[in-house]
């Protein structure tokens, strides 16, 4: 029997569907591992695979009506993100954050005003209460594109007299604090993902410190069983590497990792490092991100994902 403080996905989206802004809060806490791990498949560790979480976890809010099989939540959440990296890699930066949230009409026929628009939406004064939240010039912003038909970068641009570039940076932020917020409205925030998150913390800084140390004490080398294989940069196609020597010859040569952030779920963990390199034979970028896909706790695959050096270019 599921236990009262831990609802399932069913119950949490039944329940945001009902305009319970707080469950739907959970249900993104408990699938962010996935959700960030689809974007970091498609779009490379960076600022874009931020943006499109940020975005997908907005149009989770628009659209979670549109849920049809509740207990199969965290895919349809994983196929938003999915939308809104592909989004980014093909180029299409003009599409608003929240999807077309100003294009929703009542009818053909009645005239696509704001008033309307959000009055459509179950959480319609949670969506009113977070924007007022926002300093005054990320909440303009945010409402000329969202809200208004001065949607463009140049029109929003030439209404607050500020550089297009300026105006993507306060739409980003604002974005950011509108996720942020509706997470934060997660009314049960001991869920199980922050305990499976911590747990992977401590893995993550029991590995750095064991490698270091040049052993793997029991507990951390059954994290990583011989038949565990490094994918994507650092494998070989065709042949299976196991992490373990791979992470210690760049250790050995003088690069060093820290620990800067977790997200972990049942089925994935992602360990997001800050790199430094003095001295050292190999010259890495300045952060990266382990992806490692388990089974039974222990890591079957481990991907690492780099910056996307163009990623800004392609705004």
């Amino acid at each position: 029997m599921t236990p009262l403080d831990r609802p399932t996905d069913e119950q949490l989206t039944l329940r945001a569907q009902s305009g319970e802004t707080g469950a739907l809060g959970l249900l993104l806490a408990r699938h962010q591992a996935s959700m960030r791990a689809v974007a970091l498949s498609l779009l490379g560790y960076g600022p874009d695979a931020e943006d499109a979480l940020q975005e997908a976890a907005l149009n989770a809010l628009r659209r979670i009506g549109d849920v049809r099989d509740p207990v199969a939540v965290g895919a349809w959440l994983r196929a938003i993100v999915r939308n809104a990296s592909r989004m980014r890699l093909r180029g299409t930066r003009e599409t608003p954050g929240l999807e077309g949230l100003d294009r929703l009409l009542l009818d053909d026929q009645e005239p696509n005003h704001p008033e309307r628009i959000v009055d459509r939406h179950a959480m319609r004064d949670w969506i009113w209460e977070a924007v007022e939240e926002l300093p005054q010039q990320l909440r303009l912003v945010l409402m000329l594109r969202h809200f208004s038909g001065i949607a463009s970068y140049r029109e929003i641009a030439a209404a607050c007299e500020v550089p297009v570039g300026t105006v993507r940076s306060r739409l980003s932020q604002a974005r950011a604090k509108m996720a942020l917020a509706l997470t934060s409205t997660a009314e049960q925030a001991h869920d199980d993902a922050s305990v499976v998150t911590e747990g992977s913390r401590q893995e993550a800084e029991a590995t750095l410190r064991a490698w270091e140390s040049g052993g793997l004490p029991r507990e951390i080398s059954e994290l990583w069983p011989v038949e565990s294989e490094m994918v994507g940069a650092l494998g070989r196609p065709g042949e299976h590497v196991h992490p373990v020597p791979v992470m210690r010859r760049y250790l050995e040569d003088g690069v060093r990792q820290h620990l800067r952030h977790v997200v972990a779920g049942r089925s994935i963990a992602i360990w997001e490092m800050d790199v430094t390199h003095d001295g050292a034979l190999h010259v890495c970028p300045p952060n990266f991100a382990w992806l490692m896909f388990r089974r039974e706790g222990r890591v079957e695959r481990l991907r690492v994902v780099f910056p996307q050096p163009l990623a800004q270019e392609r705004r």
